[in-house]
């Protein structure tokens, strides 16, 4: 098992930045994939940005070039800076920790509110 505690969230308006934690209770070391998600009202979960094995980065188009997705491994913590944010980054943003077993473990959500 896998406890991820996120935080970080909150309102921020148009343009601000946020920086997210996600705090895993084992190692991020050598994973299959860790990254962040989210999830609006009646829309599936998407992708944001993940870390996968090897440490290479993917992330939405939508974020490319205001969403910086990294980790600090000896605090096994996940970390997404946001900068630039607008309305539409508005969701709860959900960590996502994937072993090599393909075993899947979710976070609980942190809300991010972009609004003037």
């Amino acid at each position: 098992q896998v406890q991820l505690v996120e935080s970080g969230g909150g309102l921020v308006q148009p343009g601000g930045s946020l920086r997210l934690s996600c705090a895993a209770s084992r190692s991020i070391l050598d994973i299959n994939l860790m990254g962040w998600y989210r999830q609006v009202p009646g829309k599936e979960r998407e992708l944001v940005a993940a870390i996968i094995s090897g440490g290479s980065t993917n992330y939405a188009d939508s974020v490319k070039g205001r969403f910086t997705i990294s980790r600090d491994i000896a605090k096994n913590t996940l970390y997404l800076q946001m900068t630039n944010l607008k309305p539409e980054d508005t969701a709860v943003y959900y960590c996502k920790y994937r072993d090599w077993n393909i075993r899947t473990y979710w976070g609980q959500g942190t809300q991010v509110t972009v609004s003037s």
